[in-house]
């Protein structure tokens, strides 16, 4: 795997074409594997055989795996991504009430109040800079990170630094020393900000969560309270981040699409489903381990093997989404879903609230700006320094074409 992240289409598509499933070097030499294609990768997700708890990862269990090892955290921290079975669904459940259906839509015209304050935010940086504007910093960031941060009860004064330490727990190229203090800081943050509810209870997910702990210590312990905390601030807003960037840059770039949906033949949750197919949010995600060695669409992969999860080839996989797969279409609807929000007991339990804040910062964005276009080509958008994360570092766009 390439730490330094970039567009991973064209490599997936080499991957896809020798098989569903493939062994990988991940970085530090560590081996590892990767199920890409789509029917492969939704049994996987789902097989009774495969664990997220780190004491299944062979070779972390062996002390093969160094401290500073930039995807460690992804196997070790205490949270709903490393549990499994019954701590997992408890766990589950003591954050699960704040993602309903039903919660997210009390949340929509907060959501869309901060939008449109945001996109006045976004006219006057354009103003300031002849007219164009970074959508990422001053619009596609701000939305998910306010919204997740004031479900926690996260001061605004702790945003830039969370963003920040979560870009740097997510990169793939980051080096031993800076792993480590990457996470030992935003454990750090999040611990203040938990101190900080403690002092001075309020109604938002963290004094819940503290509650739930002071009720009955063996519901959420300290490590599990922070882990939770972090999972809630990484996955809350980095994912949601990316889908708005990727489906604008989708639609600049396809302003066919962009009419069908400005001209009503198709809707903005048409739009967001695509993208979240067409370009994941994520596109390799850490880990799953088969408890004992698995084979899978006739690969096998064996006990304790680190696996990545390939939502990115998944969502382009011809065997099922057709010969057009690579086609951004957002009249496609029915046939194959897509597995970019994961699937099984594992699936994301923010899918409700990203999808609300993103149909909403579309729909608001493009009626403000219909014209709206990048302002570089597509092509020099630098990316990720991750493999994990699939988006790009910044969206320059000139709001009136």
């Amino acid at each position: 795997m390439d730490p330094s992240g970039g567009c991973p289409h064209a490599s997936n598509a080499r991957l896809l074409d020798r098989g569903a499933v493939t062994s990988v070097i991940l970085p530090g030499e560590v081996e590892g594997m990767a199920v890409l294609g789509h029917d492969a990768l939704k049994e996987f997700l789902a097989h009774p055989d495969v664990a997220k708890d780190a004491r299944h990862f062979s070779a972390l269990q062996e002390g093969a795996i160094a401290d500073g090892w930039p995807l460690k955290t992804f196997a070790t921290v205490q949270g709903m991504t490393t549990a499994d079975g019954a701590d997992h669904r408890r766990l589950r459940s003591l954050v699960s009430k704040a993602f309903t259906v039903r919660r997210v839509e009390e949340l929509r015209p907060r959501v869309e109040a901060l939008t449109a304050s945001l996109l006045d935010g976004l006219d006057r940086a354009a103003d300031a800079g002849g007219g164009v504007a970074d959508l990422r910093t001053h619009f596609a960031l701000p939305l998910p990170m306010g919204v997740i941060c004031e479900l926690l009860g996260v001061g605004a004064e702790h945003h830039d630094r969370l963003h920040h330490l979560s870009n740097r727990i997510v990169a793939t190229d980051i080096a031993p020393a800076e792993a480590v203090a990457a996470n030992r800081e935003m454990v750090e943050v999040l611990s203040a900000a938990a101190t900080a509810r403690m002092e001075s209870p309020g109604d938002d997910l963290i004094g819940a969560l503290i509650a739930a702990r002071e009720a009955d210590g063996d519901r959420l312990g300290p490590h599990e309270l922070i882990g939770t905390l972090m999972l809630m601030v990484i996955a809350g807003h980095e994912t949601t981040l990316n889908l708005i960037t990727n489906a604008v840059r989708a639609l600049c770039t396809h302003r066919d699409q962009l009419d069908l949906v400005l001209s009503g033949r198709a809707s903005w949750a048409d739009v967001v489903e695509e993208t979240l197919r067409w370009d994941s949010p994520v596109s390799y995600f850490p880990f799953r381990y088969p408890t004992r060695d698995l084979t899978l669409d006739g690969t096998v992969i064996p006990k304790g093997t680190p696996v990545l999860a390939g939502y990115s080839a998944a969502g382009r996989d011809e065997k099922a989404h057709g010969p057009d797969a690579g086609r951004f279409d957002v009249t496609r609807g029915g046939g194959t879903r897509h597995l970019s929000l994961g699937h099984g007991a594992h699936y994301c339990l923010g899918a409700p609230l990203a999808r609300m804040e993103s149909t909403v910062a579309l729909a608001q964005l493009f009626a403000r700006h219909p014209r709206l276009d990048l302002a570089v080509p597509e092509a020099e958008l630098p990316r990720h320094a991750s493999f994990v994360g699939n988006s790009v570092r910044a969206l320059p766009v000139r709001l009136h074409g």
